[in-house]
């Protein structure tokens, strides 16, 4: 072999080399990052691993009594290991950016939990057991691959603030009535249809619709005359907004948004 083929060649082992070394000292650092976080969690109460190109998780249990918050935002992450589910003082978890599918069955067990947020990942449907979250207050799941309205949301009695929008939700299905939620954003889906059961949501006054496949005619016209709905947002639709204006009910919807207006200001 000629001497410079040779030299190329012990080049590009020893750059391989040095770059398999990197990886090991990166990982070695990153573990000892984590190590060091679950340490001051212990105390805390709160573990930030965001941002980690995790693909799983570490042993959390012994932190299984104490964390109250957890934030495993912009890793890699395809699935929440049920052993999450086994953190009986969580109260707020976050899981921005990641590649979760599916959540496990167990998630029921977080009855503790406040707040969950699940932004930007590829969530498909949510397990019937988020029915037992009875401290529920605000559940952010935006930029997902959801089809359905998880009606298993309906009856939790603290619940605030429900964001689904950017997903491929195509109707707002019967038996929604028992929703607690005070705002629902469903921006930016695939809706063509509401059931008027929507306005029988007791505590519902932020309803936001826009760019979704609703005609004029798809606007329960109870949700303009009986509901609590105070802010009714529905550009970007089927239909031009002096449509929406000249359905008889307007008025009484009118009548809500600007006396919220007043108190406002």
């Amino acid at each position: 072999m000629p001497i410079s083929s040779q030299r190329l060649t012990e080049g590009g082992r020893h750059t391989r080399t040095s770059q398999v070394i990197q990886q090991v000292i990166m990982g070695q650092q990153s573990s000892k990052g984590v190590r060091a976080h679950m340490e001051t969690a212990a105390k805390t109460g709160a573990l930030v691993l965001s941002d980690r190109k995790l693909t799983e998780l570490p042993d959390l249990s012994a932190l299984n009594k104490v964390l109250r918050t957890l934030d495993l935002s912009t890793n890699r992450l395809r699935e929440l290991p049920s052993s999450v589910c086994d953190l009986s003082s969580l109260r707020h978890l976050n899981l921005n950016a990641n590649r979760i599918e599916t959540f496990p069955d167990e998630i029921g067990r977080l009855t503790k939990l406040e707040s969950i947020s699940v932004v930007s990942n590829l969530l498909i449907s949510l397990p019937v057991s988020m029915s037992q979250l009875k401290h529920l207050k605000s559940v952010i799941l935006s930029d997902n691959k959801i089809t359905e309205f998880p009606i298993m949301l309906c009856g939790l009695a603290q619940l605030d603030v429900v964001d689904l929008s950017g997903n491929q939700i195509t109707s707002v299905p019967d038996g929604i009535e028992t929703l607690q939620a005070v705002e629902v954003n469903l921006n930016m889906n695939q809706i063509s249809t509401i059931s008027p059961s929507l306005a029988a949501c007791p505590r519902l006054k932020t309803l936001r619709l826009e760019e979704n496949c609703l005609v004029i005619s798809s606007i329960p016209e109870e949700l303009l005359l009986e509901s609590q709905v105070s802010l009714l947002c529905v550009d970007g639709n089927l239909f031009k907004m002096k449509e929406f204006e000249e359905i008889p009910a307007y008025s009484k919807y009118m009548e809500r948004y600007t006396a919220v207006k007043k108190k406002i200001f």
